[in-house]
């Protein structure tokens, strides 16, 4: 298969696939005589797991351990274990400080008054303060839109 074929059979951009291609996680594919990269059933199904593993929201230095025991399934999943264990700590620290987020929102949404001037907003007056609602900022996440 071509990349192209591999992106549209796997849901990974031409450029994410390259990524990992660059990052180690693929092996450099056969090239055909044209110079195209062309990719075997086993390396579309080894961008599967890392999509599936990325799905998870796991970074790619979580996903190289799980792909060494996919190349060594004799080895010890020990490794494995441990790499899932530290995710979901990681998961788990960050849905506590989206429900720190959550609060201070919902702290927000409260000294909003009935006027709507600019000049008497709460929550225009509350984000110009060092910390909105009185907590502590967070520092985590971004959001981008």
């Amino acid at each position: 298969m071509r990349i192209k074929d591999v992106s549209e059979a796997t849901g990974v951009p031409v450029d994410t696939i390259r990524h990992y291609e660059k990052a180690g996680l693929l092996p450099a594919p056969a090239r055909g005589g044209n110079n195209y990269r062309r990719y075997t059933d086993a390396e579309v199904q080894r961008l599967r797991f890392i999509r599936n593993c990325r799905s998870l929201d796991m970074s790619l230095d979580e996903v190289r351990p799980l792909l060494e025991f996919l190349d060594h399934p004799q080895a010890d999943c020990s490794k494995v274990d441990a790499v899932i264990e530290g995710h979901l700590a990681h998961v788990r620290e960050r849905l506590a400080s989206l429900q720190v987020l959550e609060r201070q929102l919902e702290l927000l949404t409260q000294v909003c008054g009935p006027q709507r001037a600019h000049e008497l907003c709460g929550i225009v007056m509350a984000l110009s303060k060092d910390a909105p609602g009185g907590l502590p900022p967070t520092g985590r996440g971004v959001h981008t839109t």
